[in-house]
């Protein structure tokens, strides 16, 4: 759906200005002020346990998008007799000359995190982000194993039938079901990781899944407001008013009419056979869809923003050759090339099965193999070349 969305809305954006223009005209006369900054109930629940951990600078993040460098937060320097918020955050008033980068100490306890380290370089904090983030996409890994497994266990028998026929509502309540359920968690990414399992279990209809994410996309885009309400300025409220109406115009295009409908169902039916057949599908849709295709936007974008005619050509034609290829993956597609990535999956999926099969099988043929030369009664081999060997040396002797 997201996909989708953008495919459609950002030419439209780029020519007519649509969501700016729309968004512009609705916090004209806004005047919000800085007030008590807002927190959700899922980060007061998390927060005192990952500030323990590391927690983020966010003066670096706010000098970087101003487009300022990280140079100036480092070497970080505690001028303080303790490594603690007081000695070495520089909006401490008890030690002045003190600095922090990436890293910071908690306000609130007074204490740093066990990533922070004084006299860290940039390279120290980036790697220190680097290990967190591979801690915490362990951890998220783990734990959605292991909510599927309790689901499976829990979810079973009259239980499935129940949240079936409980999830089988109308699709636009379904919509404020999900956008409410973000509302209360502060994140789509909570919704649609607990539901889905369900839907891979069968205990709720891929029809029904789409309008509660296509709900908890539009709920995601409350925290966004509500932040942004209690700030200074129109131009973050203005940003996460262009998240709120870029959901609701998606939804506007490819949820109401059955065949625009049909379009986001039929594709995410079409990636699950795929991950049927071919286990490691989504592993390479994962790095393709996420991360080789938006770098390649990203330095194609890069080379019209240079200004110079090379990059801009060269921008040119790669778009254009980007263009003829998805025209001809379309007409590949419709002219059989479906079928030609089903059997392309088959095959890989087989050859894999046939790879870990393939010790069990060895040992299953030895063992029959075995069984049947103690039935017939058939020498060994190595009996028959010991005995061919001593009749050999009797020969030799008697020579």
């Amino acid at each position: 759906f997201n996909y989708l969305s953008v495919a459609v809305l950002l030419p439209v954006e780029v020519i007519t200005g649509f969501l700016f223009y729309l968004t512009r005209a609705m916090v004209k006369n806004a005047n919000p002020e800085k007030g008590t900054k807002w927190t959700g109930p899922v980060k007061k629940l998390v927060s005192p346990f990952t500030s323990l951990i590391i927690k983020a600078n966010k003066d670096v993040i706010k000098s970087v998008a101003k487009g300022g460098s990280c140079d100036k937060f480092y070497p970080v320097n505690c001028t303080g007799p303790d490594v603690d918020y007081a000695s070495c955050n520089p909006k401490s008033k008890t030690h002045t000359g003190s600095s922090v980068g990436l890293i910071t100490c908690d306000k609130k306890s007074g204490t740093c995190p066990a990533f922070f380290q004084d006299g860290a370089s940039q390279a120290d904090d980036e790697a220190s982000g680097g290990v967190c983030l591979f801690l915490g996409l362990i951890v998220l890994v783990i734990c959605l194993l292991g909510l599927v497994k309790i689901l499976q266990r829990m979810l079973m028998g009259t239980s499935t039938r129940i949240i079936y026929k409980a999830t089988n509502i109308n699709g636009y309540i379904a919509m404020l079901v999900g956008a409410g359920i973000t509302v209360l968690v502060q994140s789509s990414s909570i919704t649609t990781s607990v539901l889905t399992p369900l839907v891979g279990m069968g205990m709720i209809q891929l029809e029904q899944m789409l309008p509660l994410t296509l709900g908890a996309n539009i709920g995601t885009t409350f925290t966004a407001i509500m932040a942004a309400m209690v700030s200074e300025g129109t131009e973050s409220l203005q940003v996460s008013l262009c998240h709120l109406f870029f959901n609701i115009t998606g939804i506007i295009i490819w949820y109401p009419i059955p065949i625009m409908r049909n379009v986001p169902l039929n594709a995410a039916r079409g990636l699950g056979k795929m991950t049927k057949w071919w286990r490691l599908f989504p592993v390479i849709y994962i790095i393709v869809m996420f991360f080789l295709l938006p770098l390649a936007l990203l330095g194609i974008s890069w080379l019209f923003t240079t200004g110079r005619k090379g990059f801009v050509a060269l921008g040119s034609i790669l778009v254009a050759l980007i263009g003829v290829a998805l025209l001809y993956f379309a007409y590949w597609l419709f002219k059989g090339g479906s079928q030609k990535m089903k059997d392309f999956c088959a095959s890989c999926q087989r050859r894999g099965q046939y790879k870990r099969d393939l010790p069990d099988d060895m040992e299953y043929c030895k063992t029959e193999i075995a069984r049947l030369k103690e039935h017939t009664c058939m020498p060994d081999e190595a009996n028959e070349e010991v005995a061919e060997g001593k009749e050999l040396e009797e020969k030799t002797e008697t020579a």
